[in-house]
């Protein structure tokens, strides 16, 4: 909807920014994005690993942002980030550790996780 530009990712940009070749850029690219189509269209929980930014989960149709709590002090400040927490409590829902094993995040316990394209698995406690 709406009048929006979509412009092309300019792989020969990626690759000076990271010391490898166009064609490697390209190649990591689309693989990762063919990969990440493949698991959505099967139905797998998705955590997508944004360096220091957070996680982007994805749960059947449940997406869902997590951010890194250094990122959300580095664009707010921190005191500004904590009047906001104070106001608003459920903001602490969105932030998460570095740390924290991806796969807890998730209610299944199992997510692929990107762009390692490993699987993790945190066992879910027994029932008492």
């Amino acid at each position: 909807p709406g009048n929006k530009e979509v412009e092309a990712l300019k792989y020969a940009k990626v690759a000076a920014a990271t010391c490898v070749s166009r064609q490697k850029v390209e190649s990591c690219i689309q693989g990762t994005i063919s990969l990440l189509s493949y698991c959505l269209g099967k139905g797998e929980n998705i955590a997508l690993a944004l360096r220091d930014i957070g996680v982007l989960l994805i749960e059947g149709r449940r997406v869902q942002m997590k951010f890194y709590y250094h990122f959300m002090e580095t664009l707010s400040g921190k005191e500004n980030l904590g009047k906001a927490v104070f106001k608003v409590p459920q903001l602490l829902d969105m932030v998460v550790s570095p740390v924290v094993p991806v796969a807890s995040l998730s209610s299944s316990g199992r997510v692929i996780i990107f762009p390692e394209f490993e699987i993790e698995f945190v066992p879910k406690p027994l029932a008492r």
